[in-house]
């Protein structure tokens, strides 16, 4: 367990995420999905973050049928968490940080996960539509109103976290993070620790390129937001590929897979304290858990980078990026 940040909030530190129950990485049983979520909590993952434009109360709703006992029955153990400020539009999504849209998008919320306050409510992306104030102040009223405990950002650069925290505190950030993309190292990580920020960082499995599960060869499906990536083609592609292989060896090594080194490594850094990892299968939730006992040493740290500087960095898009 760890404190998230400033919000006082006792999580695991390994969050059970949901982005692959929204639609973006192809079809899916619900029913194994809502196992692997129930495998999750069985095993102490207290930390579950989804978000609405994940299939737009999709996911949500998914979660929340897979949790509906324990939301019953032990509501004040678990940390349910969730984004907002994007909207569905004729031609994909758009951002709408709007107090409006806010409003109704809390409101939408709640009723998909069947709860009757969210623990942590992030806002997903920056809007540069909308006065920032006008976002933030929202947000306040929300936690005035109890629908709302926490306020966090997805997505945002130190600065715009500053801009933020003039009119309402940033509590914690969400980005993204893992070996082939590190920007955050720069400023956004040396300025969530000066202001006592929680760091959640999404896709510390690269979306699946460090999980030793994909090859040259592999096809994804067309409504797997992967298909149209460039990260999963090419040169730079196949090249990362031989590195997750040199990974795939070390963490024999240390007996662990690539998947649970690529987590630690996560988790060891300064600043971070909980990494969002999500499956829709039960029997790859024991494998992703059993990373946040992995410890690694400072000079298996430095051997990670000396295999990396062979790696080409990526951006990571993702089909929310608007």
């Amino acid at each position: 367990m760890t404190t998230l940040g400033m919000t006082n909030l006792k999580v695991s530190r390994i969050a059970f995420g949901t982005w692959q129950l929204g639609g973006d990485w192809g079809g899916f049983a619900e029913d194994e999905a809502k196992a692997a979520i129930r495998r999750a909590r069985e095993l102490g993952v207290t930390f579950f973050d989804t978000a609405q434009a994940y299939g737009f109360g999709a996911s949500e709703r998914l979660l929340g049928d897979a949790l509906r006992g324990e939301l019953r029955g032990n509501r004040d153990e678990l940390v349910i968490a969730t984004k907002g400020g994007l909207r569905r539009t004729d031609t994909g999504v758009a951002r709408d940080a709007s107090p409006r849209a806010l409003r109704e998008g809390v409101d939408a919320s709640l009723t998909a996960l069947g709860v009757d306050h969210i623990d942590l409510y992030q806002m997903h992306w920056p809007d540069p539509k909308v006065p920032v104030a006008e976002t933030a102040g929202a947000l306040r009223e929300l936690l005035e109103a109890g629908k709302i405990r926490h306020v966090g950002v997805s997505n945002y650069d130190a600065g715009q976290m500053a801009e933020f925290s003039r009119t309402l505190p940033v509590e914690t950030l969400q980005p993204p993070y893992h070996l082939f993309r590190r920007e955050i190292e720069d400023t956004v990580l040396p300025y969530t620790r000066r202001h006592d920020i929680g760091v959640l960082v999404y896709g510390p499995l690269a979306h699946g390129l460090l999980t030793g599960a994909l090859d040259e060869d592999t096809v994804f499906a067309d409504d797997d937001w992967r298909s149209k990536s460039s990260v999963f083609r090419g040169e730079a592609y196949r090249r990362n590929l031989l590195v997750v292989r040199e990974l795939e060896e070390f963490a024999g090594e240390l007996g662990a897979t690539v998947s649970q080194l690529a987590i630690a490594w996560t988790l060891a850094q300064p600043g971070v304290q909980v990494a969002i990892v999500g499956t829709r299968r039960a029997d790859h939730v024991d494998e992703s858990l059993a990373a946040a006992d992995l410890t690694l040493a400072e000079a298996d740290l430095k051997d990670i980078d000396a295999i990396m500087t062979a790696a080409t960095p990526v951006a990571g898009p993702s089909p929310e990026t608007v």
